[in-house]
């Protein structure tokens, strides 16, 4: 019976969720396409404003996280992601439409306050239907969404762009969403109890394998008690540090790639898709073993110090071996997208539910803050000093504290539940 259940929620839900957050991505990432192929042209734009338009999404993706958790645990996911897409897609088919970069200011800085809510209102949905033995896999399979778009959306957006032009791609690469927001709403339901796909007795074991995990947590009253939580504070630098790298890298690879000889924007397309293969099949084999062992840090921190010495390499390599620097760029962006799953299952494990939704978001938040800061920083980075070796100097950086401060969140959560442990049975 478990197994049959377990087969039908991987086979009903993980797709869906899976493309929602793949659309979520796309809007967000094509600005870098659109950036390296004439939309700074046009529209008058400068290095430095490119950076910040650039980095403007995650400033206003800050904002909103909390309320958006709080809001899919207590009333519906549901609804909050399908009011999302429709909102978002909106938003960046409006992009290809701007006329003055006023307007494009309040756009991007919109889209992500519009997509702020759905990375926490996601987590909180699986929470909801997928057990501790299964939470790193099913996060996998949602976060996948992010590589798995930008390694399709890097080939679709270069021909796009060569055949169409910079406003036909955002406008072509918005719609999705908001037609997807009324497939969303037909397939997905907020809880397991809701599901007529289930029977009465595959939801009661799932109803009882979750409450379960519940009662083995240490309760907390409210989201202030739990945001004071050590573990909770160092993921949340942790979180913030490792995004740079992320976003700085998301944001301009196709510049930095753009920028070398011989280059045009079908074979950027191309080379910028690579490094996401290789973080599609870590991502899996990673959460794959860290479910299996029940181990989450030993699958998030060696990880991201790979990511750290991979860009330290492009660094020394500098522009005089491009394949050579390449390849360490690759290695660098697997190894940064490999340990999502394991990550965002820690918080449900040492949090109970009434907090861990706020909780993830709160990190996810912090997230942003530093998504803004890589996105903003490498851009001014490469602007200012006409190269891209300081940029992989501040990503190797940020990387190697991130899996610092992995070690030390981990540890300092598995004091703290040793200590409850005790006291329970003192």
């Amino acid at each position: 019976m478990q197994k049959t259940l377990a087969k039908q929620r991987w086979l009903r839900l993980i797709p869906i969720v899976f493309i929602t957050y793949s659309l979520a991505y796309l809007d967000r990432a094509n600005y870098g396409f659109g950036a390296a192929a004439g939309m700074a042209q046009d529209l008058q734009i400068t290095p430095a404003i490119s950076s910040l338009l650039g980095s403007l999404f995650f400033l206003g993706y800050f904002f909103f996280q909390i309320p958006g958790a709080h809001y899919a645990e207590n009333k519906s996911a549901k609804k909050l992601v399908f009011w999302s897409l429709i909102l978002w897609g909106g938003l960046a088919t409006a992009t290809g439409l701007v006329s003055n970069v006023g307007w494009l200011f309040v756009i991007r800085f919109t889209l992500g306050v519009v997509e702020s809510a759905v990375m926490p209102a996601m987590l909180v949905f699986l929470s909801h239907w997928f057990t501790k033995a299964e939470r790193s896999r099913a996060n996998t399979f949602l976060i996948l969404g992010n590589p798995a778009t930008v390694l399709w959306m890097s080939i679709l957006s270069g021909y796009l762009l060569e055949a169409y032009g910079w406003r036909w791609m955002f406008i072509i690469e918005g719609l999705p969403a908001v037609i997807w927001a009324f497939i969303w709403w037909k397939i997905v339901n907020d809880e397991p109890k809701d599901a007529k796909w289930l029977s009465e007795r595959e939801k009661a074991l799932l109803h009882e394998e979750l409450e379960k995990e519940q009662q083995g947590l240490k309760p907390v009253k409210n989201y202030a008690e739990a945001f004071k939580s050590k573990a909770v504070i160092l993921l949340c630098a942790q979180y913030a540090l490792w995004s740079v790298g992320v976003y700085g890298f998301v944001m301009w690879l196709p510049s930095i790639l753009n920028a070398a000889p011989n280059m045009d924007i079908i074979k950027t397309g191309w080379l910028s898709a690579v490094p996401y293969i290789l973080s599609i099949v870590l991502m899996l084999t990673v959460s794959h073993f860290s479910d299996k062992l029940q181990n989450r840090k030993a699958f998030v921190w060696p990880f991201l110090l790979i990511g750290a010495l991979a860009f330290y390499g492009s660094y020394l390599v500098g522009t005089s071996n491009f394949w050579l620097s390449f390849v360490l760029l690759v290695i660098a962006g697997g190894a940064m997208y490999a340990p999502y799953g394991p990550f965002f299952a820690i918080i449900p494990e040492i949090l109970p539910r009434n907090v861990a939704g706020g909780a993830m978001a709160l990190i996810n938040s912090m997230g942003a803050l530093g998504s803004f800061a890589g996105s903003y920083v490498v851009g001014y980075l490469n602007g200012a000093t006409g190269g891209f070796e300081a940029s992989y100097i501040f990503m190797a950086g940020s990387l190697f504290l991130s899996a610092i401060l992995t070690i030390w969140a981990v540890n300092a959560a598995k004091k703290q539940s040793d200590a409850k442990n005790v006291k329970a049975i003192a």
